[in-house]
């Protein structure tokens, strides 16, 4: 399943640092006209995978992962195939609005492995997966690149394919999917309409908190997304600014492939919301001098600090869903998780344009900050009521 994700997310970004010169290649077009179009195309996507996460979770559950997994590499593989012969910016919209509807690949395989996994080593076993998402995302937009050079962009989307191919088929002939019954619960077995899945969320504080703070921790970290270029600019000029971008850009995530597996082991032993906590300060600790910095050289080290601490988020917070849901719903849980992630990647990008616009570069990294901040401070809050304060309220009424 690591080589799958592997494939599976750098195929994913692979075509991403040059849609926007894909579209060029359509027409003699206006640099708004690409612009807005490449915010939409991009953008699509997002909005169409927030809308059938939670659907595919819930297959999942009905009827096994695996074969969602399957059904998810062959869409996102013919979805993409399909986008190295579009010939006009409408054709690539509607293909990317259906890659949207089969991008459930890396959450599924989430929750496939989240319930092949016994609950206390749930956070290693996750990290481990996330290191080969991370490593694709980073590796993708490396090939993309060098494929776009070599052979065109429309040949690109066509070995893009064949990547995505590859993972199902290792899926197919490399994943045994077992039904795994971890403890005598019958909630584990138990079938759950959606109403009731969503019923058992809310009435669990803390696992409510945990999936909406996704959607804060997205906004957060993909408001800083669209600027990052332009402030790696100001900093260090125009020499090379594609390679310096690229290394604010990789700077976090090689901070996320060393510690992702790290924090997920330190989850299962100390408890997955106390590093939750924990990792939410040091990221808003860790933006706020990103707004002081007076060369590029710094930015990279607060970039790699970054995804030292945003990196065990993703899979600590798994873990703690896994602790809490029952393995009948866990995909349906995941996907409500996933939906609220990827409408944290559709505002995030538009809030820090706005900020950039109405207070410049230093303004989005202030608000970033003070949101993952405000996270850290939601969590906590919700953490303690339900640890201390309802264990100590227990206590009383047991001596009533």
């Amino acid at each position: 399943m690591w080589f799958a994700n592997f494939f599976v997310s750098g195929s994913m970004t692979m075509v991403l640092p040059f849609l926007s010169l894909y579209i060029e290649t359509y027409g003699d077009f206006s640099a708004s006209y690409v612009q807005n179009w490449s915010g939409w195309i991009f953008g699509i996507t997002f909005v169409t995978a927030l809308l059938f996460s939670p659907i595919w979770g819930r297959i999942g559950d009905k009827y096994g992962r695996k074969r969602i997994l399957m059904i998810s590499a062959s869409g996102l593989g013919f979805s993409i195939l399909l986008m190295g012969f579009a010939t006009n910016v409408w054709q690539l919209f509607i293909l990317r609005f259906f890659m949207g509807i089969f991008t459930g690949f890396i959450p599924i395989s989430q929750a496939f492995i989240s319930t092949q996994t016994p609950k206390n080593i749930a956070g290693r076993v996750l990290g481990t997966l996330q290191t080969g998402s991370i490593t694709g995302s980073l590796m993708g937009p490396l090939l993309g690149g060098a494929f776009a050079d070599a052979f065109g962009y429309a040949a690109t989307f066509k070995w893009t394919s064949i990547s995505i191919f590859i993972s199902g088929i290792i899926v197919y002939f490399g994943v045994k999917e077992i039904v795994m019954r971890f403890a005598d619960d019958k909630d584990d077995t138990k079938a759950y309409s959606s109403k009731e899945v969503i019923a058992h969320i809310i009435s669990r504080p803390v696992l409510l908190v945990v999936m909406l703070i996704s959607m804060l921790v997205q906004v957060a970290h993909f408001s800083v997304q669209p600027i990052l270029s332009l402030y790696v600019s100001e900093l260090h000029g125009t020499a090379n600014i594609a390679l310096f971008s690229g290394m604010a850009f990789s700077a976090a995530g090689l901070g996320n492939l060393l510690m992702a597996r790290r924090w997920g082991r330190l989850g299962d032993r100390i408890g997955y919301i106390k590093i939750v906590i924990v990792l939410l300060f040091m990221a808003g600790i860790v933006y706020f001098p990103a707004a002081f910095v007076t060369n590029i050289w710094q930015l990279i080290v607060l970039r790699f600090l970054l995804g030292i601490s945003i990196g065990g988020i993703i899979p600590v917070r798994i873990a703690y869903i896994r602790q809490e849901a029952p393995l009948s719903i866990q995909g349906e849980v995941l996907g409500y998780n996933t939906s609220l992630r990827f409408a944290g990647n559709i505002v995030g990008p538009a809030l820090g344009g706005m900020l950039a616009g109405f207070f410049g570069f230093s303004g989005v990294f202030f608000v970033t900050s003070g949101l993952l901040v405000l996270s850290g401070v939601i969590m906590l809050a919700a953490w303690y009521r339900h640890e201390y304060e309802g264990k100590h309220s227990r206590r009383l009424s047991s001596y009533s």
